[in-house]
């Protein structure tokens, strides 16, 4: 979900009007649920969008229009953000939708409160559970499997074992916004360390970190990047020994196996 020009000046603008809004708990979970449903509504009803996100229109019409459509469906919360998206400007019609499934995507880390870091780790580990799984994969993948039908498995594979707001985004990663389930999962990792102020960094190493060294490579990750980070560590056997470091688009290679790929090329060359 990368939104740009106006739409990311709106989303900026209802994401501080929603961290006034919303408190840790329950009230916060159901403001996003209802934020992901009117984001499908908005998708499945391209009419009720357009109008919704027409520049030519004032910003009242447009209002009382989601108000007619919302009010009493909704809490007021839901109303209120849906109402002050629509007075906003966006760039494509489609980014109103996009939007609001962040907001709600921000709305579940918050209902999680202090639970934030292991909600991340929760969905990095559903992440790799899904990528080590591909029949599970499948299953989620299926369009021949309904919503409704995939919801079940989840509740099957994760209920009473994760938070609420985990599995709540593991259902919403079946909506289809992101190109797979696994993409959507690792972005809501991002979105749950940035609403903490915080970058994710996937370590891959052969064993296990020992508790100093996983906290003298938070410590000097964060002095590098200027914030705290986030670590999820992956086993993995091909590196042989040292680290890799991922955070974003930035890969620290420090693993033996890196060495040996150079030293290799060297020798070739």
């Amino acid at each position: 979900m990368d939104l740009r020009g106006a739409s990311a000046d709106s989303l900026r603008e209802l994401t501080t009007e929603l961290g006034s809004a919303l408190r840790a708990g329950s009230h916060a979970e159901q403001v996003a649920g209802e934020l992901f449903t009117v984001a499908r509504l908005l998708r499945d009803e391209p009419s009720l969008r357009r109008v919704a996100t027409d520049a030519s229109l004032p910003a009242e019409p447009k209002q009382g229009l989601v108000t007619q459509v919302l009010e009493g469906k909704v809490d007021p919360t839901t109303l209120d953000l849906v109402r002050k998206a629509a007075s906003l400007r966006w760039t494509s019609s489609r980014d109103l939708p996009d939007a609001l499934e962040r907001l709600g995507e921000l709305a579940l880390v918050t209902s999680v409160g202090n639970d934030a870091d292991r909600l991340a780790d929760e969905v990095f580990a559903l992440s790799r559970t899904v990528t080590a799984n591909p029949e599970l994969r499948d299953a989620l993948s299926n369009p021949a499997r309904s919503r409704a039908d995939k919801e079940q498995l989840l509740d099957r594979l994760l209920g009473g074992k994760v938070l609420p707001a985990t599995l709540a985004l593991a259902k919403q990663a079946l909506a289809g916004t992101y190109r797979t389930v696994t993409s959507a999962l690792e972005n809501y990792r991002r979105v749950a360390a940035e609403a903490r102020n915080e970058y994710v960094a996937t370590v891959r190493a052969v064993t296990p970190l020992s508790d100093g060294d996983r906290d003298r490579l938070v410590k000097a990750l964060s002095e590098q990047y200027g914030r705290e980070i986030h670590v999820n560590e992956v086993i993995d056997p091909t590196v042989l020994g040292g680290v890799r470091v991922e955070i974003g688009d930035d890969v620290i290679d420090g693993t033996v196996s890196s060495r040996l790929d150079d030293a290799r090329r060297k020798l070739v060359g």
